[in-house]
């Protein structure tokens, strides 16, 4: 079928910055296989929109592809994604709901007041996320194969702290470091990422350092499982993870106060993602991801 794929970079914190995404707005009609060579063809997660069905209860269907499966939900990818819907005028409210492989999400579209820059439109979506969970820690085999395979010892955790499996819409493993420098010098083996995780049901190693503990500002790498790319410029489902695994360590405050999540600084492509808390009451059951985009080309044919 002919379709357009917009390119766009999303959680862009300066020049060359953001995690690209390529997205077809009209997705009806294509087949999976369509879809995934979109995605092989760009090397990166690719969003795709689909109409609600007849009297469902959601807005739009999206759906996402890397180059090497399909992913049940994917933070840059929605945010992107609404972000350009809102942009070309095909949202008739700022709040939508969205049926995802992860069940439903909400999303909304903040206009910014005085953004100045011209590229993001001073549009700001920000997404839903469920309830989390959070593990103590990381049985210690595990542990030593996880240091083996980003090439630093348990010395070069942060004291105190383990290493643990955190989630919302899917499982990331977090590793707490002593500093920024750290991270940003990590070269992984990645020939062995996809087995090490597979055996600690992880969808990805997010090793991460604190960037500014009273700000709340912290710096983090994503080395997914087995998506067809080593690195991820920024994550949000990984971002919400760490979040509350920060929340379960003290780290940061049940408030609603941003936990920013920088990435992509070792990779040349600067990122940020905000996260804010949902609460009933006292009881955290929930976060926002926030972020924006910006277009890198405006539609090619697909």
């Amino acid at each position: 079928m002919v379709a357009h794929v917009h390119l766009l970079r999303v959680f862009s914190a300066g020049p060359g910055g953001g995690n690209p995404l390529p997205v077809v707005l009209n997705a009806q009609g294509m087949s999976n296989a369509e879809m995934q060579a979109v995605a092989a063809s760009h090397k990166h997660e690719s969003g795709f929109v689909f109409p609600a069905l007849a009297d469902s209860h959601y807005d739009y269907e999206f759906r996402f592809w890397v180059p090497a499966h399909e992913m049940e939900m994917c933070g840059h990818a929605t945010i992107g994604t609404v972000w350009l819907m809102s942009k070309l005028g095909m949202l008739e409210w700022n709040q939508v709901r969205l049926l995802t492989k992860s069940g439903l999400i909400e999303a909304k579209v903040l206009h910014v007041p005085g953004d100045t820059d011209d590229t993001k439109d001073g549009i700001w979506v920000e997404i839903s996320q469920p309830a989390y969970t959070v593990m103590d820690r990381i049985e210690d085999d595990y542990i030593n194969e996880i240091v083996s395979v980003l090439g630093i010892s348990k010395d070069d955790l942060y004291p105190g702290l383990y290493i643990q499996n955190a989630a919302t819409s899917r499982v990331k493993t977090l590793v707490p470091l002593k500093s920024v420098s750290l991270l940003n010098s990590l070269e992984p083996q990645f020939s062995r990422i996809e087995a090490l995780c597979e055996k600690i049901d992880s969808t990805g190693l997010y090793p991460y350092a604190v960037s500014n503990l009273e700000l709340q500002e912290f710096e983090a790498r994503q080395f997914p499982r087995a998506s067809g790319y080593r690195e991820d410029a920024a994550t949000g489902i990984a971002a919400s993870a760490l979040a509350f695994g920060l929340l379960r360590n003290g780290q940061v405050h049940s408030t609603d106060r941003i936990v920013k999540i920088k990435q992509g600084s070792a990779m040349g492509h600067p990122s940020e993602i905000s996260v804010r808390f949902r609460k009933s009451g006292d009881d955290v059951n929930g976060c926002w991801i926030g972020g924006s985009a910006e277009f890198e080309t405006a539609e090619e044919p697909l």
